[in-house]
């Protein structure tokens, strides 16, 4: 695929939205809701909020979840073999950045925890360290996501395939990535099945108190 005219000069955030969300049993963990917000909704207007370019990666014709982003002013992206995994989704919108774009921050959009505020500290970090990989992480170091890739490994990033994202080229690059710590585990936290959204509410509130 050719690079798309939309001009940046900024970094951009990539939502990965085009899985099939499997085991929620009938379910769409991508439209579950938070404070009555549609997940991705909530992830597209928090990654809207602090950058003017977004995108979104979703399966073909998937008009259900485009629909809670229409006023977002996002861009789609069309990933015809979303069902081969994760690195399909990551290849085809990589595909689609700008040829001035700066870095591209991916995020699964499968991350209930992750905040505007979260997603500003990846940027600020980018701006101080341009040329690194940045990956987010737990107080105790542990690796997670968002990941935020400079200019220089789009073309990496671009011959991906398989079910396990950007994993080989992390590997490859691993002396050159910088963990940025994120509150709690909000870099860890992904929610699959049912059974992970009602305890993940439940403990939300015990949190939150009477």
């Amino acid at each position: 695929m050719t690079r798309s005219a939309h001009e940046t000069t900024e970094p951009t955030i990539l939502l990965l939205a085009a899985g099939e969300a499997s085991r929620m049993r009938g379910g769409d963990k991508l439209l579950e809701e938070i404070d009555g917000v549609p997940l991705l909704r909530k992830l597209t207007k928090d990654a809207r909020s602090v950058a003017d370019n977004v995108m979104v990666c979703l399966r073909e014709e998937d008009n259900l979840r485009r629909s809670v982003l229409d006023d977002l002013n996002c861009r789609f992206v069309a990933v015809p073999d979303a069902s081969k995994g994760m690195a399909h989704s990551l290849r085809a919108g990589v595909a689609e950045l700008s040829t001035t774009t700066t870095a591209v921050m991916v995020v699964p959009a499968d991350m209930p925890d992750i905040t505007r505020a979260d997603l500003a500290k990846m940027l600020r970090s980018h701006q101080d360290q341009p040329e690194a990989i940045l990956r987010a992480s737990t107080k105790d170091q542990q690796a997670g996501h968002p990941v935020l890739f400079p200019k220089r490994l789009f073309g990496a990033l671009e011959k991906l395939s398989g079910d396990v994202g950007a994993r080989e080229v992390l590997r490859r690059h691993a002396n050159e990535i910088l963990r940025v710590q994120l509150p709690g585990t909000n870099a860890l936290t992904d929610l699959d099945t049912p059974e992970d959204w009602l305890e993940w509410r439940q403990n939300r509130l015990k949190e939150k108190g009477p």
